[in-house]
C-alpha cells in the first residue's frame, strides 16, 4: 500500500539573509534584509524574521524598509554563494529521493512514494532533511507534508521558522475549510477582492459556489478554484521542470528621462539576457521577446511579439511602443523571453 503521504515541499527560511547571518554572526539578532541599497533604489529580495517585526517584506523598496526601521542592515545579494548553498541543499533532498521539482534556489517539491529511506515515511524524511540543512549547512529550512502540492506548499509555511507541518488525508476537509482564500495558488490582489465582495473569506466559504458559478466570474481559473478548495490538487512533481521563461531588469538611481535615453540601456540588458541564458542546462526554443517597463509614477506595463530570437530591433520596437503608454520618465527597464515547451533541435 502506498504511503498517502507522499509530498514534501521544502522552503528555506529567510534564505539570502540567512545565508548572510550564518557568515556573519555579528548579524544575529539584528534587523537584516537582502537587496538593493535605498539610494539606489533598490528593493528587498528577502529580510529576517527580525525585520520582519517591523513590517519590512520581499520587494518592498530598500527606502521605505529603511524609513520603517532605522538600524536595518541591508546587503548586496551574492546569487554565486546563495546558488552554492542552493547545491548543498538540493544534495540532501537527492538522499531520499530523485524525484525533485524545484521552484527556486531555496525551494523544492519532493515526492517521496516509495522511496526506501525511513519505510518511505514522509514526516521522518522531512525531519532528517532539516536536520541535515541545520547540521551541515548552518541555516534552517521548513517543511510541508501532504498528499498533493497544494497543501504541502501552504503546509511549509504553518510553522515557520525552522518547522514542519503535517495534512494527513484525514485532516484535509477540516484544514482547508477553515484556510483563507488568499492562501490559494494563483490567489492574489485582485481576486482575494473580488471574492471578498462575495463575502468569501475562507475556503469553506468558496466550496459553497458550483462549479458553474465560478466558471462564470473567473473563467478557467474559476474551475481550479472549485478544485484547490477542497484541497484537490492532481499535479505530479515534475523533476524536469521547464522553465517558461527567463528575463533581466534594472532599477536606476535616477529616472530615465525620454525614450532615447531608455534606448540607450537595451544593449546591456540584452547582453545580461544573453550570458544569463548561457548558464541554461537546456536550450529551448525562444516563443516570445518581452519588454517590461516601470515609469516614474510605479505605474507598469509589458510588451511582447511572437519571435524565435532575440534580435535587438525587436527589442527596441517592444520599448518604443511601451513608452508611448505612458510617455514618462522611466524608473525601470526589463527584457526577456518566453519559451517554447519543446527543447530546441540540434
Amino acid at each position: 500500500m502506498s504511503n498517502p503521504l507522499r509530498i514534501i515541499h521544502c522552503d528555506c527560511d529567510s534564505f539570502y539573509a540567512s545565508v548572510e547571518e550564518r557568515d556573519n554572526p555579528a548579524l544575529t539578532g539584528k534587523p537584516v534584509a537582502v537587496g538593493g541599497l535605498p539610494e539606489k533604489r533598490g528593493v528587498v529580495a528577502t529580510c529576517n524574521y527580525v525585520a520582519r517585526k517591523y513590517g519590512i517584506h520581499s520587494a518592498m523598496p530598500s527606502a521605505t524598509a529603511r524609513r520603517r526601521c532605522a538600524d536595518l542592515i541591508i546587503i548586496r545579494p551574492d546569487m554565486e554563494k546563495y546558488r552554492g548553498v542552493s547545491r548543498r541543499v538540493h544534495e540532501i533532498f537527492r538522499r531520499h529521493t530523485d524525484r525533485i521539482e524545484p521552484l527556486s534556489l531555496d525551494e523544492a517539491y519532493l515526492d517521496v512514494s516509495g522511496c526506501e529511506s525511513f519505510g518511505g515515511d514522509a514526516v521522518r524524511i522531512a525531519r532528517a532533511i532539516r536536520g541535515a540543512v541545520r547540521d551541515e549547512i548552518g541555516i534552517t529550512i521548513s517543511a510541508g507534508i501532504a498528499p498533493n502540492k497544494l497543501l504541502a506548499k501552504i503546509a511549509s509555511d504553518w510553522n515557520k521558522p525552522d518547522g514542519q507541518h503535517v495534512v494527513t488525508p484525514e485532516a484535509v476537509a477540516g484544514f482547508v475549510a477553515e484556510l483563507p482564500v488568499a492562501k490559494l495558488h494563483g490567489v492574489g490582489k485582485v481576486t482575494s477582492a473580488k471574492l471578498g465582495k462575495l463575502g468569501i473569506a475562507t475556503c469553506g466559504d468558496l466550496q459553497k459556489l458550483e462549479a458553474g458559478e465560478l466558471r462564470e466570474l473567473f473563467g478557467q481559473f474559476g474551475l481550479r478554484l472549485h478544485q484547490q478548495c477542497r484541497g484537490i490538487d492532481e499535479r505530479p512533481v515534475q523533476p524536469n521542470r521547464v522553465r517558461k521563461s527567463v528575463s533581466v531588469e534594472t532599477t536606476y538611481a535616477r529616472d530615465l528621462p525620454d525614450l532615447p535615453a531608455c534606448l540607450e540601456e537595451l544593449p546591456g540588458l540584452i547582453a545580461s539576457l544573453k550570458r544569463r541564458l548561457e548558464h541554461r542546462p537546456q536550450a529551448a526554443a525562444v516563443r516570445k521577446q518581452v519588454v517590461k517597463i516601470k515609469f516614474r509614477d510605479f505605474s507598469q506595463t509589458t510588451v511582447e511579439m511572437v519571435s524565435d530570437s532575440l534580435a535587438a530591433e525587436n527589442f527596441a520596437q517592444l520599448l518604443a511602443t511601451g513608452f508611448e503608454r505612458g510617455n514618462k520618465p522611466v524608473r525601470l527597464l526589463g527584457v526577456g523571453i518566453r519559451l517554447a515547451n519543446e527543447p530546441r533541435s540540434a
